[in-house]
């Protein structure tokens, strides 16, 4: 026997209610704690308004979001068949032949519609609020802002060289393991960006408070140009700086990251922990109906039993797992142990054969 279209829609609308009750609830007290934290990081900072904490908790608010939908799906998904179960309707559906599998199919379509719109509405909107909330954050508490950037066009670097001087360096391509430019333009720039000067050379290597250029030549207004084979500017930059203001994956919108991911590596940066993130959000809906199939076993089981306690304490269980098997096998993927596409893809694979494996030991049982 099928479900009838009124029962299919009772329960995808179950659901999608307690679905929804979880995770506002989930993301007001990620938001109250994340508010708490930057209130603490910026108890020092004078100038930090309690409007400024405000604006930058609402601007993760997005991007907090997406790492609690999983488990959101997950305890939504106790807490319905938990529900149908106590009030004896799956008992009733059950009874008339459906199959597990046959009253599960409209949470299942209602998730992955959630995880289609989590990684192509939510996670675009989420990039660009978090970029936001670097930028505010680097501005009112760590006091580093954005020193780099990756485009079709190269890759440009901005430096003080000194009290009042200002560089910005352009540049083709990058040998990343020892920062050496490639096909390399210098503008050099006075107190409210006045151009007084350009470096145009073949390379340009990062010393010890130094860039050293090779083949250059300087020019500058009203000056006529010089030729040299080694030249050097004063710099602030480190390897860990120009890395800590580089793009992180989660500020790239899943629409963009093929193109970024692209450009990357044509300048010379390693894109892993880039395709990690792209292939990680191509999984999502997959891992959704995973945690869907789980918290079902779970709470049909133990509802059973009468006991709520069980319930709750086997979804936090499994829940916790999930976070940590995650990032281990992601950080494994970082660090090249693994292919990327199987860091990315394993968590959302495993998890779905238990779910899979769990509800079959049901339905069997």
């Amino acid at each position: 026997m099928t479900l009838s279209p009124t029962l299919f829609m009772y329960i995808g609308r179950q659901f999608l209610i307690w679905f929804l009750a979880v995770l506002f609830s989930m993301i007001a007290v990620v938001i109250l704690i994340d508010a708490v934290e930057l209130i603490r990081r910026s108890a020092t900072k004078a100038d930090v308004s309690t409007a400024v904490i405000t604006s930058m908790a609402l601007l993760r608010a997005p991007y907090l979001a997406q790492e609690i939908i999983p488990f959101a799906a997950m305890f939504g998904s106790l807490l319905t068949y938990f529900q149908l179960t106590k009030n004896h309707e799956l008992v009733v559906i059950r009874s008339t032949g459906v199959s597990v599998w046959q009253f599960m199919l409209p949470s299942l379509l209602v998730v992955v519609f959630i995880g289609i719109a989590k990684v192509t509405l939510l996670n675009p909107l989420s990039s660009v609020l978090l970029s936001q909330f670097e930028e505010m954050e680097g501005q009112h508490i760590t006091g580093r802002s954005s020193l780099l950037a990756v485009s079709s066009s190269g890759i440009w670097l901005r430096q003080a060289y000194d009290q009042e001087g200002q560089a910005v360096i352009h540049a083709q391509s990058i040998e990343a393991d020892e920062l050496k430019l490639r096909e390399v333009i210098v503008f050099l720039l006075e107190e409210k960006d006045k151009f007084i000067g350009r470096l145009d050379a073949k390379s340009a290597t990062l010393a010890e408070g130094r860039w050293e250029f090779s083949e250059v030549w300087l020019t500058g207004p009203e000056k006529a140009g010089e030729f040299l084979q080694t030249h050097s500017l004063k710099t602030d930059l480190t390897p860990e700086k120009i890395q800590d203001s580089f793009a992180s994956p989660e500020t790239v919108s899943f629409w963009s990251l093929p193109r970024f991911i692209r450009i990357l590596e044509e300048t010379g940066f390693a894109a892993t922990s880039h395709r990690l993130q792209l292939h990680a959000l191509l999984a999502e809906p997959i891992l959704l109906i995973a945690m869907v199939m789980i918290a079902a076993s779970f709470s049909m089981r133990l509802s059973r039993r009468g006991s709520t306690s069980l319930l709750i304490a086997a979804g936090v269980m499994t829940a916790f797992i999930l976070f940590i098997f995650t990032n281990l096998v992601h950080a494994i993927g970082l660090g090249g142990a693994v292919p990327v596409i199987l860091a990315a893809w394993t968590p959302a694979g495993v998890s779905l054969l238990a779910g899979v494996a769990l509800l079959l030991h049901l339905e069997d049982g």
